[in-house]
């Protein structure tokens, strides 16, 4: 799909604001990527976005694809769009909120032939609790910006119901949730243990989460980062106009979550400091550790659970940041947060990028910038993970949601409004 001449117009202005040409040229094809490559217009004011070089829908991936484009509203097309994506999310978050990524014509096209309850939209069915917080993080970003109730449809109500719905009976998995997952792998990450049903958990008041953002499995089934997002997006959900008795569950879910964090989410760190933990179950195992993927510990203010200089987070951001997290790597040409989901000691340009979203100096977003720009293997876009030391050893070529995330910080940092 082409840019609107507004936008055009306005994406030159802002790519003369950006003093360094190698960054305003890489701004220029990551602010594209997306719309032009990735969207496609359905009947019903829908719209469909691929993640990239996987021709399927991901609720996570599609939220974050659109951002950059929230600066654009007064273009009746960019609000197209937007209204389009949000009750798409809704359509497809009431075809089944257990899965993670759809095909567009409902043929029964997916990436595996897994052992779940699959349907013919479902690409895949990893049920990730980030899955169902993004597309609420998207609504309500496009609300505040646009004050547009005619986004609140019937199904966009009835998608908010059966998430809150979802999450509150993943607080029981073990006792209420009918969700199980298993992929004929010998990736350990690819599928769930325990006949499908995950390792076991204690209740703590979070919500029970399958996989992580990067699609792997989780080690320990309370994901932090995403319960956290999840009391994010729970608390803004009273800025919306919808019903009050909607708020009212909305609000109680959240500090059930957030008690839970509290109590069961904080750990020791390796140096006796107390900092958040990545993973628990409620039985008194803990990960400490952080993935690349949104969401992550690191993005924790950005995402609006906590604001950048609490001391807690800052704690934990100093072990995330250094060789006492275990996906945390260093080379020539880059240091930062990596993933199980990408070969041994690459790093992620999502996670670099989050670095300088939630940096706190201007000289450390703009040390981030420099590294994105000399990573990019010359091919004027972000891709997944790399290899520090040689940045043109890269997983996926195609991935719009770091292209997406690159012109956030870059808007954030040279002031682009």
């Amino acid at each position: 799909m082409e840019l609107t001449q507004f936008m055009r117009e306005k994406l030159e202005e802002d790519c003369r604001r950006i003093p360094d040409r190698e960054l305003a040229e890489l701004y220029r094809n990551c602010f594209r990527c997306t719309w032009e490559t990735t969207l496609s217009l359905e009947e019903g004011e829908k719209t469909y976005i691929i993640t990239g070089d996987i021709e399927a829908m991901w609720l996570r991936d599609s939220s974050m694809q659109v951002l950059p484009y929230l600066r654009y509203l007064e273009d009746e097309t960019v609000k197209r769009v937007f209204r389009g994506l949000i009750r798409k999310q809704a359509e497809l978050i009431l075809t089944d909120p257990y899965a993670n990524a759809f095909n567009k014509k409902g043929d029964f096209s997916c990436f595996k032939k897994d052992h779940t309850e699959m349907g013919p939209f479902i690409w895949e069915r990893k049920y990730e609790v980030d899955s169902l917080a993004f597309p609420i993080f998207l609504l309500e970003a496009y609300y505040g910006k646009s004050g547009d109730r005619s986004v609140l449809t019937e199904q966009v109500i009835s998608a908010l119901e059966t998430v809150l719905a979802v999450w509150k009976k993943e607080q029981h998995h073990g006792t209420e949730s009918d969700y199980s997952f298993e992929r004929d792998s010998e990736l350990i990450t690819e599928t769930l243990q325990n006949g499908g049903k995950g390792t076991p958990v204690g209740y703590t008041g979070m919500t029970w989460s399958g996989f992580r953002p990067s699609d792997d499995a989780c080690r320990f089934h309370y994901l932090i980062p995403s319960n956290m997002l999840a009391v994010s997006v729970l608390r803004r959900l009273a800025k919306l106009p919808v019903p009050e008795e909607m708020k009212a569950r909305a609000a109680g879910l959240a500090e059930q979550i957030a008690e839970g964090i509290r109590t069961y989410g904080i750990t020791q760190g390796p140096s006796g400091e107390t900092i958040y933990a990545y993973e628990t179950d409620g039985l008194g195992h803990d990960n400490r550790m952080d993935d690349a993927n949104l969401p992550s510990l690191l993005g924790a203010p950005w995402y609006g659970f906590c604001e950048a200089e609490d001391p807690l987070y800052l704690r934990t951001r100093k072990f995330l940041l250094s060789g006492q997290n275990p996906c945390y790597f260093q080379g020539k040409y880059a240091a930062g947060i990596g993933s199980p989901h990408t070969p041994d000691g690459y790093v992620w340009h999502i996670a670099l990028i989050v670095q300088g979203l939630t940096a706190s100096s201007s000289e450390e977003k703009a040390a981030v910038l420099e590294t994105l720009k000399r990573t990019d293997a010359g091919a004027g876009h972000m891709h997944e993970g790399f290899d520090p030391d040689r940045p043109d050893h890269f997983t996926r070529p195609w991935f719009a949601w770091a292209d997406s995330m690159f012109c956030l910080l870059a808007e954030d940092f040279f002031g682009l409004s």
